[in-house]
This record gives structure tokens, C-alpha cells and sequence, in this order.
């Protein structure tokens, strides 16, 4: 976790660490949100958004954003970096599977991420992009996401569409919303399965005491969405298996945060459990992250109505660790 500032009235605060400030007499009673909007100079709704986000905790606990706060009283704030004003056009090569002058879709490689944000500035898709397209990006995702309508993690490869035009942006956001764009991946897990397919029908939401991860959510009174993952059985190796997964949802982390709600971590995946196998020791060079890949993309062209299927073949990595492990059997 990030180092923790003491916070002094008077001083700066630092964004993307955690800040202390503590509650004087005069400010108890006061609502967290009120006291904190008033001390960030921010307005209230952006300050209880720091509360729900679980970005400002009291005592070291999550709170609700109408706590009236105590004498002595302290509160860790961790204020969010600020993203780049604007994403600027970098000669990145890109594995362009289709383009015309509506949608361009492209395979990104494991490792890059989509869009610029703290801490990933530059060499991101939305840079290559830029170079690549010109001004020829939708506009609605702003200066930092044009043209984005989806992502996959930064460790996760394949195929993405992305809009050269706010009508087809719109079009494509709503295909997704209601889930008439398919999208399959190919994933390796830990473990076998008993069935051949099956799915997983688990509501995600952000992970109760980890920022940075998701899980699986089923309490009331937790925020979390519906989320659904439909897997098939396409390979088995005795101690992992290869799976075809089919988002009919797409929450951050899904099929990972899935596949180890139920035992079978992605390989790799150090984040939820899937990596210090020994398979893995034995060739870690060919180890960068889960072993996930969007290999599949089926959409309706937001201008000719054609129904299309893009599909990009695994990377070099992915197919040297499956013969791998086809030669452990």
C-alpha cells in the first residue's frame, strides 16, 4: 500500500498516497462528507464518492458518507492521481485486424494498456491509436479514451473495436449494453472440471478490504452487478485446463475474478490466486501475466447492419506453454 503522509493544516495534500487528517473539536459533529469537501476543497458529491469508494476511511474503517465525525477522530484519504489532460499520438505498432471508416479493430498485445491513466501515461493503445487514426476517433470517450467503447487488462491480449465516429460509438455502447456483441476468450486455469461446460452466475463488485481487486459480492448490502461467464471445456491437461469463456457480462477482472470463485484460477494470475505453480517455475520466461486472450469478437457494423466475426490467433507465448503442457501427459 502506499506510504502515509502526515497531513498538517496548511499543507498540500498528495494525490495517489494516503493522507491523514484528523478531526478538532470545532469540526465534530459534522457530517464526513461536509467535513471532507470543505478540507479538499472539492464539492460534496465528490467527496462522498471518496467515502464510497472507500478511498476515505475513519479509524482506519469504511464509513457512511452522513457519519458525523468525532472529536480526534482520524481520517485517511487517498486522493486519486490525476489522469493526463490529453493523449498524445506515439509510433506504437498495432496488429490491425479490420478497419474501415466507421470501426477499427485491433488484437493488443499482452501487457499494453488501453488508455493513459496515473502511472501509465504514454505507450498505451489509445496512443498508438492517435498515430495510427489521426482524428479519425470518436469523440465521446474524451481527449484521454477516444474511441474506447471496451477494454481488457493491461495483462490480458486480443481483440478490441474501438469507434472512428460518436455514431458508431453510440451504436457499439449499446450493442454491449445489451449484450449483443460476443466476445470469447481462451484461458488456461488450474485444476480440472468434472463437466465439459458450464457457467458462472456471480454478482462482482470491489473487494472488501483490497482496492485493487474484485470478487465476488452476494451480500445486500454490498455494492456489486450482475455478472455471467459461460465456459467449455476445449482441452485437459490432468493439473490445468484450456476453456473457451464467453462474457455475457463485462465487469473488471470477470473471468478471473469467476474462474477463481470457483477453484480454477487463470494460470499465471498472481492477483486471484493462479500463479507459484511449478509449472510455472520451470518456464518462467514464458510467463507475463494470466493466461487469457480475447480471441473472439462477434458485433453488427454500426453503419452496414452486417453481422461480423473477427477472430486473432493465439500469441507465441500462449502456444508454447499449451505444447508444454500437452507434453506433461
Amino acid at each position: 500500500m502506499n506510504d502515509k503522509n502526515a497531513f498538517v493544516q496548511g499543507d498540500e495534500l498528495i494525490d495517489g498516497q494516503v493522507n491523514i487528517l484528523s478531526v478538532s473539536k470545532d469540526e465534530a459533529g459534522k457530517r464526513i462528507d461536509v467535513f471532507l469537501a470543505e478540507k479538499l476543497s472539492v464539492s460534496r458529491s465528490a467527496a462522498a464518492k471518496l467515502v464510497e469508494d472507500e478511498d476515505a476511511l475513519v479509524n482506519g474503517k469504511k464509513t457512511a458518507k452522513n457519519y458525523k465525525m468525532a472529536t480526534g477522530d482520524s481520517v485517511e484519504v487517498t486522493l486519486p492521481m490525476p489522469e493526463p489532460s490529453e493523449a498524445l499520438p506515439e509510433n506504437i505498432p498495432l496488429d490491425v485486424i479490420y478497419e474501415d471508416g466507421d470501426i477499427i479493430v485491433v488484437s493488443k498485445e499482452q501487457g499494453m494498456v488501453v488508455h493513459p491513466a496515473a502511472g501509465n501515461p504514454t505507450g498505451t493503445l489509445v496512443n498508438a491509436l492517435l498515430y495510427h487514426c489521426g482524428d479519425s476517433l470518436s469523440g465521446i470517450g474524451g481527449v484521454v479514451r477516444p474511441g474506447i467503447v471496451h477494454r481488457i487488462d493491461k495483462d490480458t491480449g486480443g481483440l478490441l473495436v474501438v469507434a472512428k465516429n460518436d455514431e458508431a460509438h453510440l451504436f457499439l455502447s449499446e450493442q454491449l449494453k445489451t449484450h449483443a456483441v460476443s466476445r470469447i476468450y481462451t484461458a488456461i486455469v488450474l485444476g480440472n472440471f468434472k463437466e465439459d461446460s458450464g457457467t458462472v452466475d456471480a454478482p462482482i463488485g470491489r473487494h472488501p478490504t483490497n482496492r485493487k481487486k474484485m470478487a465476488v459480492i452476494r451480500s445486500a448490502d454490498k455494492k456489486s452487478r450482475e455478472a455471467v461467464t459461460h465456459w467449455r471445456v476445449c482441452e485437459r491437461f490432468g493439473r490445468f485446463t484450456l476453456l473457451d469463456c464467453e462474457l455475457e457480462t463485462g465487469r473488471t477482472h470477470q473471468i478471473r475474478v469467476h474462474m477463481s470463485s470457483i477453484g480454477h484460477p487463470l494460470l499465471g494470475d498472481g492477483v486471484y490466486g493462479g500463479d507459484g505453480t511449478e509449472f510455472e517455475a520451470k518456464n518462467k520466461s514464458l510467463f507475463r501475466g494470466q493466461f487469457l486472450f480475447a480471441r473472439e469478437l462477434r458485433l453488427t457494423h454500426p453503419r452496414t447492419g452486417e453481422k461480423m466475426v473477427f477472430k486473432a490467433p493465439l500469441p507465441e507465448n500462449f502456444i508454447k506453454v499449451l505444447e508444454k503442457l500437452r507434453a506433461l501427459e
